[in-house]
């Protein structure tokens, strides 16, 4: 590039000067960018998401029926998946569609799993396939994860809510699905009746569960489960005598044996969620004297009333009858019932009436009397926290009149025996003996208080008498200082009441929001290498460790490599 006149060339018409460096007789002049290195830049780092993964917990609560999933943090949890025939058909499966399809359930009554295809697992083991179990935990999690949570299947931190009753077996399957296809790095074990106190606001409770497979009565002393009481009486034996009810009352099926089913499952427990109830608590009828002991010239007696008046005719209260349609009997119909006998199925599933109390085992105590042996098994402090605070939960826990008159009756039980475990006839002549009352009566009276020296506010030591009315007690400085960290507000306690919690998924997800300890952590490289067999056995499992205070550093201590590590109260399962 040549300039007329001969004259040297611009610099900055020069390509050279243009894409060279910054020579030593040259200054760069104006703003410029500083150079970095690639590793510094935002790309290496991957998406904002990738972060947020790291710090956000997956709360997951475990139901026989359902499964219910959300973010730590939140009041209730994002989204629930029910367990059904539906949710196990593969890609291409289009029998729905088919006109015998309603049919089919017919098939699996005959096999005598009437129902079993709605639940995740059965408590007992012995005929559970463990890989079906961890197919539709993993099918139920990412139904879950991709419909309600809308996240993916990054690698994230969860907090199980699980039953303390959960057996080895079945959580075993769950993790192991879990750990080897969603690669979570821990995953911490929280127990429901727990979670279920710190979200009723609490410290301690008496959580009755009426779950599903069984109902257990669970004792919570300062967070910590104190006793554990079950009776196999729940949810399914519910559905199955109203099955019962209903087939009995069906054309042309007079049995209603219960061992072959007319209905399928979904619309019996439909019915049941809807129509059920449960009646109030009978008081007994009085005894009436003998008819040769009545007065024959007592007169009846009449009620007063003015004599302008008209007289008013009483009439007995009729009871209304409901009409139910059924569509999978064997033609579609419609069944009219009275209304006081869809009371019949809960009587029968939870109490039993008609039977005495020695009738009945260990795993098969009604309602009232298993909720009113768990109390009685308590020491007297303990028992007077829990009587207060009752906690109902569960599916049947929404039956109409059922926790009231559950109420009722331990109300009953406790007026008529008390809290004394020992019961029976021998006793009762015992209390009854008119002997042993007038001699009971004698020793008071000679022991009353008006008859000893400490009744004239002193007594005598030493040949010293001492005014012990008005004496100052001495200040125990320990005593003190113990009263300072307590809430100066009186407990409720001795009175029995029920009280409303928020659920156990929202007290496992403000649990994690504290970051308190979890009942167990769980590693996944411990866990893929030792499985269940690497945690302290059932000997080894020290129940003190489980009393832990809502401390901080609690989540997010995660279980070292090579550290010990407990199942907690699953490892005694």
């Amino acid at each position: 590039m040549t300039t007329p006149s001969g004259s040297a060339p611009l610099p900055h018409r020069s390509v050279v000067n243009i894409r060279s460096p910054t020579g030593a007789g040259h200054h760069q002049s104006g703003p410029s960018t500083p150079l970095r290195p690639i590793s510094a830049l935002p790309s290496t780092y991957g998406s904002p998401s990738s972060l947020r993964a790291d710090e956000e917990i997956i709360i997951i609560e475990f139901g026989t029926r359902k499964l219910q999933v959300g973010f730590s943090g939140d009041s209730v949890p994002r989204g629930c998946v029910w367990f059904a025939p539906d949710q196990q058909r593969r890609a291409g499966d289009f029998r729905a569609w088919q006109t015998d399809y309603h049919h089919e359930w017919r098939t699996e009554a005959a096999d005598g799993s009437w129902g079993k295809s709605h639940e995740l697992w059965q408590y007992d083991v012995r005929d559970v396939d463990l890989g079906l179990v961890g197919d539709k935990i993993e099918r139920a999690l990412r139904e879950a994860f991709t419909k309600y949570l809308l996240i993916d299947s990054r690698p994230r931190r969860l907090v199980w809510v699980i039953p303390s009753t959960l057996p080895i077996p079945l959580l075993s399957a769950a993790l192991d699905s879990v750990f080897s296809r969603f690669m979570s790095p821990t995953i911490s074990l929280l127990s429901s009746q727990l979670a279920l106190t710190v979200g009723a606001g609490v410290r301690s409770a008496l959580v009755v569960d009426l779950g599903w497979n069984e109902t257990t009565v669970t004792s919570v002393c300062e967070y910590r489960e104190v006793d554990l009481r079950r009776s196999i009486r729940g949810g399914r034996m519910l559905v199955e005598q109203t099955h019962n009810l209903l087939a009995k009352n069906l054309p042309e099926t007079g049995a209603g044996d219960g061992e072959e089913r007319v209905i399928s499952f979904e619309e019996c427990s439909d019915i049941t969620t809807r129509m059920v109830w449960c009646k109030p608590r009978q008081a007994p009828v009085p005894a009436q004297p003998p008819s040769d002991q009545r007065s024959s010239d007592a007169l009846a007696t009449v009620q007063e009333q003015d004599e302008g008046d008209p007289a008013e005719h009483i009439t007995p209260r009729e009871s209304g009858s409901v009409t139910i349609p059924l569509k999978t009997w064997k033609s579609p119909t419609t069944l009219e019932l009275p209304f006081d006998a869809l009371a019949e199925p809960c009587e029968n599933a939870f109490f039993d009436s008609q039977y005495s109390y020695c009738c009945f085992d260990d795993h098969e105590q009604p309602l009232h009397l298993l909720v009113y042996r768990s109390l009685l098994q308590l020491p007297l402090d303990v028992r007077a926290l829990c009587v207060s605070r009752i906690i109902f939960t569960g599916g049947c826990a929404n039956v109409l009149g059922l926790r009231g008159r559950i109420l009722d009756e331990v109300s009953h039980l406790v007026q008529e025996r008390g809290w004394d475990p020992v019961q029976g006839k021998a006793v009762e002549k015992l209390r009854t003996n008119p002997k042993l009352k007038r001699r009971g009566a004698s020793q008071e009276g000679n022991a009353s208080p008006g008859n000893s020296p400490q009744a004239h506010g002193g007594e005598e030591k030493d040949g010293v008498w001492h005014d012990a009315v008005n004496t100052t007690p001495e200040v125990d400085a320990i005593e003190e200082q113990l009263k300072r960290g307590t809430d100066r507000m009186p407990r409720v306690q001795g009175e029995m009441r029920a009280i409303e919690s928020l659920g156990a998924w929202s007290g496992a997800s403000l649990i994690t929001q504290l970051k308190a300890p979890a009942i167990a952590t769980i590693d996944r490289e411990l866990w893929l290498q030792h499985g269940a067999a690497g945690a302290s056995r059932a000997s080894e499992v020290d129940y003190k460790t489980q009393r832990q205070s809502l401390g901080p550093g609690g989540l997010i201590r995660g279980s070292a490599a090579g550290s010990a590590w407990t199942l907690g109260v699953w490892g005694t399962n």
